[in-house]
């Protein structure tokens, strides 16, 4: 199995090729995780209007721990976002989801490479184990935040609740499998392979908590 390398943000090849842009570098990133269809793309809309979706979505990355990264992964998705908070919140729960997807198949393939050391072996079996865990509470938040309506009050209280309490525990889960390779003896290629990966789910799936914060705030 041969290991590619990573980009700037620890996530895919394309960085080996200098001459794509930051977007070209994202829009190829999301390709290869088959981000799904659940995340639409209208038809092109006038400038002014996506220059003001595009103010909302980096206006709202603004207060998340990773901006930066917020607005590169959402930045592509503005016509479908518009100026929704909730729209926002799904979206970023949706690219969670899917990275998560990708990361945990990722991590499972690398329990069939060869010339693991037994602790290597437990390490990323208990890896794959928690980002299996994460990909299961993100996917049950996207469907909770999709399903839940218009509900206000206390039904709407309780549905977000929920959001923000498997999002939050999907966090500890991708926290969880990177600190398993902790300790010298797990230095080099399989720990460096998935520890990128594995951060940058960890950092939008931050994001897309903090968005879902702000959602939930202002109802």
């Amino acid at each position: 199995m041969r290991l590619l390398p990573l980009s700037r943000d620890g996530y895919g090849p394309c960085s080996a090729i200098l001459t794509i842009s930051n977007a070209s570098c994202e829009k190829h990133n999301n390709s290869r995780l088959g981000l799904r269809s659940q995340i639409s793309k209208p038809p092109p809309e006038p400038k002014w209007q996506s220059s003001r979706a595009s103010n909302f979505i980096k206006s709202s990355c603004s207060t998340t721990k990773y901006p930066a990264l917020c607005i590169q992964s959402l930045a592509a998705f503005a016509p479908s976002i518009q100026q929704s908070p909730r729209q926002l919140a799904q979206t970023a729960l949706s690219v969670s989801l899917d990275r998560a997807r990708a990361t945990q198949a990722f991590v499972s393939k690398m329990k069939k490479f060869k010339g693991l050391k037994k602790r290597e072996y437990e390490a990323i079996n208990d890896c794959s184990e928690e980002m299996n865990e994460g990909v299961d509470r993100l996917s049950k938040s996207v469907k909770e935040l999709k399903h839940m309506g218009q509900a206000n009050g206390q039904d709407f209280l309780w549905h977000i609740s929920n959001v923000e309490t498997w999002v939050s525990a999907a966090l500890t889960d991708e926290n969880t499998c990177f600190d398993g390779f902790a300790g010298k003896g797990l230095d080099g290629k399989v720990k460096a392979s998935i520890r990128g990966r594995v951060i940058n789910v960890a950092q939008v799936t931050s994001n897309a908590l903090s968005l879902v914060n702000q959602f939930a705030s202002k109802q």
